[in-house]
């Protein structure tokens, strides 16, 4: 259960406002249109030296959702979006609504076997993709997934200057034999229909708004149902927990494709009619230049941008200045990485917690707070429910457990998804009666904050004693040298399984394994330090910055 201390922006944070603007607006597209209503002129989308303005978006849509209705798409259809962080997102995100649709975000690192998956598990009919994808990887498996129509476009739309970091090959579409859909290019099929209106649509808080696929690490990817309702109540909740008004900026530095980024970012400046700044995929380099130029005041984002933006050679200590409202999410916060990320710009990462399945968040540390960190274990909390939010730790029972007991994350409320696409037995397993069971194991202290200790399925078991590769991964964050660490357990002859360490370094610094072992040792029991330790330049992570351990675990069986 959530419990709160006396400090007065806690008791704030809870009078639960957020319900006001579901009961308003009800679905994504209203929130929209009343941002529109608002603040027409004012800028919607900057993406390098363009710009597109709130009017504008709100032209571009209606063109692109009477497209969508000539191609023969009907209400309750789904469009799968494969893109990156380009203004087409946006554009077709809001379009698919106003044509009575359903989004289906994909991630544009996936290759055609995955894309294909997914095509056809969301029975997506149309496909939105960048032309190098689809000349890549789509048109090889459209034809084989029931899509009917695929609309093409080009990250060099909405934008004049060019910058070799940001785009890399951008070859045109090549229309390959297997594909048996009829292509369009966006940029006509918008210019065709310009000026013309949809058919009013209208949805209930309860409608799916967007098919966000899991990330599949515990086996295939479901698609959860991300509900208007849900969509509406999480931007809410970011403006809220963020303390965010007309005058903010938020900076797209997660994917778009991302739970983070599809509410963090999109549902955010939709809200509240503000610029979002895009720069079509996160690059050091090129987001602090976007920085300097924009001046954006907000973003969440994985704490592996962070670290680069950190260890960029050009960071300078005012970079940020402008960046007063930071979030992270997605992936474990080192407390230590926090200190040196506000020693270096003198900015605080707030952190954040949430999943797919949660719409973005569900904990939070609220604007104008810093998390505590856990004296035993040097966690660093994720926050506290946020509003009309119940969070429990339960046992393997599912009894409530006391402050300070670990076990299972419960979480229940407006941002919760309505289940996955076409699998009841996956979501009665996961969503009984509309309560989440995240997979995620924490604990709750007497004042009401949360800790992650770990995923379930990452526990090691080093000769029958529990070790958790986060809290391993912190004390790794403390050392100087290291600058990623992913920990993970490998089969041992003698303790069944013992604790290996994978490390990148800092530029300029060095260790060695007995180095980093020592350390370890000297700050954690016996059993949980690692006894082996590889060095890597690289960890391997998702698009979103979370560490792929499983792909570790898989090298190391494999070895």
């Amino acid at each position: 259960m959530s419990g709160y201390d006396d400090r007065p922006w806690l008791a704030r944070y809870d009078e639960g406002r957020p319900h006001d603007l579901v009961a308003e607006h009800g679905d994504a597209l209203a929130m929209f249109r009343a941002a529109v209503a608002r603040n027409p002129d004012g800028d919607a989308l900057r993406y390098f030296d363009g710009r597109i303005t709130l009017r504008e978006l709100d032209e571009l849509t209606d063109a692109f959702a009477v497209g969508l209705r000539d191609t023969g798409l009907e209400a309750g259809d789904r469009v799968a979006l494969y893109l990156q962080n380009v203004p087409q997102f946006v554009i077709a995100l809001v379009g698919t609504w106003k044509a009575g649709g359903i989004a289906v975000s994909i991630n544009p690192m996936n290759r055609e076997r995955e894309l294909a998956l997914l095509l056809s598990d969301s029975g997506a009919r149309v496909l939105v993709c960048l032309q190098g994808l689809y000349r890549d990887v789509a048109a090889h498996v459209v034809g084989s997934t029931g899509v009917q129509t695929v609309v093409t476009t080009s990250e060099l739309e909405y934008r004049t200057r060019d910058d070799p970091r940001a785009f890399g090959d951008t070859g045109g579409a090549a229309r390959g034999s297997e594909a048996e859909a009829v292509e369009h290019d966006m940029a006509s099929l918008i210019a065709r229909f310009r000026g013309q209106m949809p058919p009013p649509v209208s949805f209930a808080p309860d409608d799916t708004a967007v098919l966000t696929y899991t990330s599949g690490t515990t086996g295939p990817p479901k698609g959860a149902m991300n509900t208007h309702g849900n969509v509406v109540f999480n931007s809410q909740t970011y403006r809220e927990l963020c303390e965010l008004g007309p005058d903010d900026v938020v900076l797209g530095v997660a994917p778009l494709f991302h739970i983070t980024g599809m509410i963090g970012h999109v549902g955010v400046a939709l809200l509240l009619g503000v610029p979002l700044v895009l720069f079509h995929r996160f690059e050091p380099a090129m987001a602090l230049e976007t920085i300097r130029s924009e001046r954006p005041t907000f973003t969440v984002g994985s704490i592996t941008v962070f670290i680069a933006l950190m260890n960029a050679p050009d960071a300078q200590a005012d970079d940020l200045a402008s960046l007063t409202k930071i979030w992270s999410g997605g992936a474990p916060i080192p407390p230590s990485t926090v200190t040196a990320f506000s020693a270096t710009f003198g900015q605080y990462i707030h952190n954040i917690y949430g999943l797919t399945e949660t719409t973005s968040p569900s904990h939070g540390v609220p604007a104008h707070a810093q998390a505590p960190v856990d004296e035993a274990s040097g966690a660093l909390s994720v926050g506290v429910p946020v509003f009309n939010t119940v969070s429990r730790i339960v046992d393997d029972d599912g009894q409530d457990l006391p402050p300070g007991e670990v076990g299972e994350i419960v979480t229940s409320g407006p941002q919760i998804v309505s289940g996955y696409w076409n699998k009841p037995e996956e979501t009665a397993r996961a969503i009984p009666g509309g309560a989440l069971h995240t997979g995620d194991v924490g604990y709750m202290d007497e004042a009401g904050w949360f800790y992650i200790v770990d995923r379930k399925k990452d526990q090691i078991n080093a000769g029958g004693y529990k070790v958790w590769p986060r809290e391993v991964e912190d004390v790794l964050y403390e050392h100087g040298a290291v600058r990623e660490a992913a920990v993970v357990g490998v089969p041992d002859a003698y303790r069944g399984e013992t604790v290996k360490a994978f490390v990148s370094l800092r530029p300029g610094r060095t260790a060695d394994e007995a180095e980093l072992v020592a350390f370890c040792k000297e700050r954690m029991a016996a059993y949980k330090y690692p006894r082996q330790v590889e060095f890597l330049d690289e960890i391997p992570k998702t698009v979103t910055g979370k560490l792929l351990r499983r792909e570790l675990r898989a090298r190391e069986q494999q070895a």
